[in-house]
This record gives structure tokens, C-alpha cells and sequence, in this order.
């Protein structure tokens, strides 16, 4: 959903801009950050999990020893 996130924020971002609505401009850019922070949340979720998996795979190693 962030990357869907972002581009609707800069949909917005430019429609303000166009219009002078500065309200939607910040609108837009809050919205295009919170899809950037989910897409980071995402990747460090992604880099948890690999860590978890590692761990557990040296653990089973270790038990076969």
C-alpha cells in the first residue's frame, strides 16, 4: 500500500501546486511520507525476518553437531 501511497500523495502534491491549495499540498506530502515509511517498515520487516531465519538456521546447525 506505500508505494500506491506515495503516488497518490504526489497526485495530490501537484494538483495543489496547480490549484494554489495548500492544504492539498500538505495533504499530498503527508500522504506521500506515510507511504515512504511503509515501504521502509516493509524492508526492515523483510530484513527481521531474514535475521530470524538465519538464526534458526545456525541454531539447527549447531543441534546436528
Amino acid at each position: 500500500m506505500g508505494f500506491m501511497d506515495k503516488i497518490l500523495g504526489r497526485g495530490k502534491k501537484a494538483a495543489g501546486d496547480v490549484t494554489g491549495d495548500t492544504s492539498m499540498q500538505r495533504e499530498g506530502a503527508a500522504q506521500e511520507r506515510a507511504g515512504n515509511a511503509e515501504d521502509r517498515a516493509g524492508q526492515h520487516e523483510e530484513m527481521a525476518q531474514e535475521q530470524r531465519d538465519q538464526a534458526a538456521q545456525a541454531r539447527a546447525e549447531q543441534e546436528r553437531m
